[in-house]
């Protein structure tokens, strides 16, 4: 049995945040994110958050729930 199912998480807009990363030093960015859980390719969850990430290295900071 073969289940095909996936999440993606995508950024919908982003802008500067004061502070830097933890983990590289580099400048951390607020971004609305959005993340969208698809089952045979038809969308069946989707959620937005805000979080802060990391412009460098990726990191996932901070997240707030909407």
């Amino acid at each position: 049995m073969c289940f095909l199912v996936d999440r993606r998480r995508t950024t919908r807009s982003s802008k500067p945040a004061a502070g830097i990363c933890s983990r590289c030093g580099a400048c951390a960015r607020v971004a609305d994110m959005e993340t969208t859980t698809r089952f045979c390719y038809v969308p069946v969850y989707r959620k937005t958050w805000r979080a802060i990430i990391c412009t460098f290295c990726g990191a996932l900071l901070k997240s707030y729930n909407r």
